[in-house]
């Protein structure tokens, strides 16, 4: 009687004989090293070049879907936008007039006060700066609405160069179209930008852009009619994201780019463009006083 062959062992255990064996590569291995397939078992290499050859799911922006789980980039603005308010609020010694502190008066966006003195720290500050709780409270509500939508449509640090050329683009406009004694501060320039980058995003992937539309129309029908509200500030802040989203999502497809890579080097050209530009016209506008 011939004696039966030894069992092989484990290609990762040497020391463990096996009758089991990987359906894909056949290599022999223990129960530890296989994963249950849908069709018999994997080792553990072949489960992991399995998922390396899925390619990930992006949506119409190049985003890879699975990357953006919770909306942080949104929650961190929120929460500096009230971090900051705490602090004029403190300085002010009131909550309703906190203007009255001196973070407030080194960064609210007065135009003549602009290209004086340190004063291009008003151009950035003056977006995290509010006139009240109620002015805060506005102006985060529609953050908190808006903001996780664009986060997970354009990836985290899209969505926060979206937000930050339009704030740029919102500080120009009021720059070069307000008196230069006029005093703006607000998130307001930002967060009409992301009105304009939810309209655009919608737009790309064919949703209904009623809702988008009419609440819009709404923020403008009140920012044309209701005294003391930037209008230069809303319009220079919804252009600004406007474009900067549309050369992020159309720009690729009108000059002919297929490749993801590609494209996204352009869409970031487009939105250090548009900012460059609002950069630009906030430099050549400031009066100095």
């Amino acid at each position: 009687m011939q004696p039966q062959p030894p069992a092989p062992a484990c290609y990762r255990h040497p020391d463990r004989p096996t009758g089991l064996a990987c359906t894909r590569c056949g290599r022999p291995a223990c129960p530890e090293c296989l994963t249950a397939a849908a069709v018999g078992q994997h080792c553990v290499e072949c489960v992991q070049q399995g998922r390396d050859d899925v390619r990930p799911v992006r949506n119409a922006a190049g985003t890879t879907l699975s990357r953006i789980s919770q909306p942080y980039v949104t929650y961190t603005l929120i929460a500096v936008n009230v971090i900051v308010f705490a602090v004029t609020a403190l300085q002010a010694h009131s909550l309703m007039d906190n203007q009255r502190s001196r973070l407030f008066y080194d960064w609210v966006l007065v135009p003549g006060f602009v290209g004086y003195d340190g004063g291009w720290a008003r151009v950035l500050g003056s977006g995290f700066l509010h006139y009240g709780p109620v002015h805060l409270l506005a102006n985060m509500f529609a953050l908190y609405v808006l903001g996780p939508y664009c986060e997970v449509a354009l990836g985290r640090t899209r969505f926060v160069a979206v937000y930050f050329t339009s704030l740029l683009g919102g500080s120009a406009a009021v720059t070069a179209m307000s008196g230069p004694l006029t005093p703006t501060a607000g998130a307001s320039g930002a967060i009409f930008g992301i009105f304009g980058t939810v309209a655009v995003i919608m737009l790309r992937i064919r949703q209904n852009l009623t809702q988008i539309a009419v609440l819009l129309g709404i923020n403008l029908v009140i920012t044309f009619s209701v005294p003391g509200i930037s209008v230069w500030g809303h319009l220079g802040g919804l252009l600004a994201g406007t474009l900067a989203t549309t050369g992020i999502l159309y720009l690729p497809r009108w000059i002919g780019i297929r490749d993801a890579r590609k494209a996204l080097t352009v869409g970031w050209a487009a939105v250090a463009a548009v900012a460059v530009a609002a950069v630009l016209v906030t430099v050549l506008a400031a009066p100095t006083l």
